[in-house]
């Protein structure tokens, strides 16, 4: 299976080589037969090997806005200012029990910050801005703070997070750190890079070890305070070892590696996957201020117009906004895709609609389709898992497992249920033993909760593809399982582009429904109201409704039996809760909690008599 890119077919990816073993029980292993190279000790030599080998090259961009110039930082510059800083973080006693926590967005004060406390073995722990600027409550940030004991913590400014610092304030006994001089009630992140470097930064990172913890990322927190994953230094180092085995034009004489990404850093895909990516292979990073969601869309389109990344990241619903610009936008299309040598999407199956669509446009544009390609891991595989290096001929194939990595697939019901074990996987969940001790079964294999299937099971260098969560799927009253993943993607694709995202129902019932939270410019558009309508307006126009009519009919004519359609379909008028855990930064909606949080909705969905759900057209 040939690796493909514009003009050499095998210049981008190596060839999978991977084998599956069937065992008595059932079970299945699944592995590459590339052993894992040797990989660094700790991400703090990367950054020291870059400032000696390339140490006018840009490390790090971002600006104020799309008028502005970039701010940029070198590899020379930016690791003086992290053993400066680092040298402050030791002078105040920080370590793993007192870590640094940043409550800011991605910036270099902030990617900085957390490189010096890393450099000298002391955790970071970014948490989602959305905790401190979203949340109405606090809880969730308060339970952080709390489970950490922070010895620092960096703002941006502190402004924007007075009241977050208030609601927290009696629970830490940090030094409150500010990237804005102007801060008088918070000391400057400018003074502490500017702090004379001490010989014990030399001491302390010749200490660092693998097993040092490099990070603690929260997961969502879908009920109860989110979990502390550990992130050690070897997670980090052997999960960008196997990109480096898998992508292997990263690691080919002249490769220039440049990255525009917007995804948080409090999130494993942006700062492990991402960040990582650049750090390890010597690239440059342009932050985007901008992020795939109404009004701050157009930030990311003004940089992209600017910066032509070498490999293209983002969500399902940024390709989605993404695709339409580029259908309007001739010059940008033109750049884009005769620059960008491959896209990659994860954290959410790409709809087939939107495969199709940026295939198409690469064909009209270049003459050639833009390789398309996925991953598949969570935070506590940091994150890499699978990675699919080669071109699948359609969206959702997740990949092999990565060198090192080692894939179980136990049967569930009729789904095969995958776990993890290798180098990448955390040790476990800080100050929680016991959820620790239930996240891994008796042979060592992280139960990530997730179900796959094999694109063929004669042939599994093809790949896998995500097949749901094992814990999401459903019985109907039939008997017959509902793969609630399959069956959202499915969803959105038919209802397009009017559904943003889709909750299916219908455990315990005849039938499937859907709660659709609206693409509301979409619906907007349809109808012929401004931007000002209310959105109540804006969903029950007769237009929108009978939209989706015709897409539940389409789905239906598509999917056949009653575990692969929906006969209605509710349309939300509130957005996903934050602080009900319903949707994180990244655009991702948690099902359980949707359905939790808003019973109401279900119950009116279920409701035969109601008017108010759309029925599925001709039924």
């Amino acid at each position: 299976m040939a690796a493909v890119s514009a003009d050499n077919p095998n210049s981008l990816f190596a060839t999978p080589a991977i084998v599956a073993d069937r065992r008595g029980d059932g079970s299945i292993l699944v592995r590459s037969t590339t052993p894992l190279k040797e990989s660094a000790r700790c991400i703090g030599d990367w950054l020291e090997h870059w400032a000696r080998q390339a140490p006018d090259r840009i490390f790090l961009g971002e600006h104020t806005s799309t008028e502005a110039p970039w701010t940029t930082v070198s590899y020379r510059d930016a690791l003086g200012i992290v053993r400066r800083a680092a040298s402050w973080i030791l002078a105040q006693g920080l370590s793993t029990e007192r870590p640094l926590v940043i409550l800011s967005d991605n910036g270099i004060d902030h990617a900085l910050f957390a490189l010096a406390a890393q450099h000298v073995g002391v955790p970071s722990a970014a948490i989602s801005p959305a905790y401190s600027l979203m949340s109405k409550d606090f809880d969730k940030l308060k339970g952080m703070i709390s489970l950490l004991d922070p010895g620092a913590i960096y703002v941006a400014g502190t402004k924007p997070f007075s009241a977050a610092l208030v609601a927290i304030k009696p629970l830490h006994r940090a030094t409150i750190v500010s990237g804005n001089i102007d801060d008088a009630d918070a000391l400057a992140f400018p003074a502490i890079a500017a702090t004379l470097e001490s010989p014990d930064v030399a001491k302390a990172l010749a200490a660092v070890t693998p097993d040092t913890i490099a990070k603690f990322l929260f997961t969502s927190g879908s009920t109860g305070t989110p979990k502390a994953v550990i992130n050690t230094q070897r997670m980090l180092t052997s999960s960008q070892q196997a990109k480096a085995q898998t992508w292997t034009f990263l690691e080919q004489p002249g490769a220039e590696l440049v990255i525009l990404d917007w995804l948080p850093w409090s999130h494993t895909f942006g700062a492990n996957h991402n960040f990582n990516l650049v750090l390890r292979n010597g690239g440059t990073l342009y932050i985007d201020g901008g992020k795939p969601a109404p009004g701050l869309f157009a930030t990311s389109l003004a940089n992209l117009r600017s910066v032509v990344p070498t490999v293209y990241f983002n969500v399902p619903r940024g390709f989605d906004m993404l695709i339409a610009a580029l259908r309007t936008d001739e010059e940008l299309r033109r750049k884009f895709f005769a620059g960008t040598k491959f896209a990659f999407y994860a954290g959410a199956a790409l709809p087939q609609n939107l495969w199709d669509a940026l295939e198409e446009l690469s064909l009209q544009t270049v003459g050639r389709r833009l390789p398309m390609v996925s991953a598949w891991g969570s935070t506590e595989t940091s994150p890499l898992a699978t990675d699919c290096h080669f071109l699948a001929n359609r969206s959702g194939n997740i990949g092999v497992p990565i060198p090192g990595t080692e894939l179980k697939l136990v049967p569930s019901g009729d789904k095969l249920e995958v776990r993890v074990r290798g180098p990448n996987v955390t040790p476990g969940y800080w100050k929680a033993p016991e959820l620790t001790a239930e996240a891994f079964d008796d042979e060592g294999f992280y139960m990530i909760g997730d179900a796959v299937t094999f694109a063929d099971p004669d042939r599994p260098d093809l790949g896998l593809f995500f097949d749901g969560r094992v814990a999401e799927d459903f019985k109907l009253n039939s008997g017959t399982w509902v793969s609630v993943g399959t069956l959202r993607v499915a969803g959105i694709a038919a209802l397009a582009p009017l559904a943003q995202d889709i909750v299916v129902t219908g455990h315990g019932r005849d039938e499937v429904r859907f709660l659709v939270f609206p693409n509301l410019a979409a619906c907007r558009s349809l109808a012929g109201l401004a931007e000002t309508a209310d959105v109540r307006e804006v969903i029950d126009h007769p237009a929108v409704r009978s939209v989706i009519g015709q897409g539940l009919a389409k789905l239906k004519a598509q999917g056949g039996h009653s575990s692969g359609h929906s006969t209605r379909a509710l349309l939300l008028a509130e957005p996903a809760s934050v602080d009900g855990g319903e949707i994180t930064d990244k655009g991702y909606i948690n099902q359980r909690a949707v359905l939790t949080r808003r019973a109401a909705a279900v119950a009116v969905l279920e409701d035969d008599a109601s008017s108010e759900p759309i029925a599925c057209t001709g039924s």
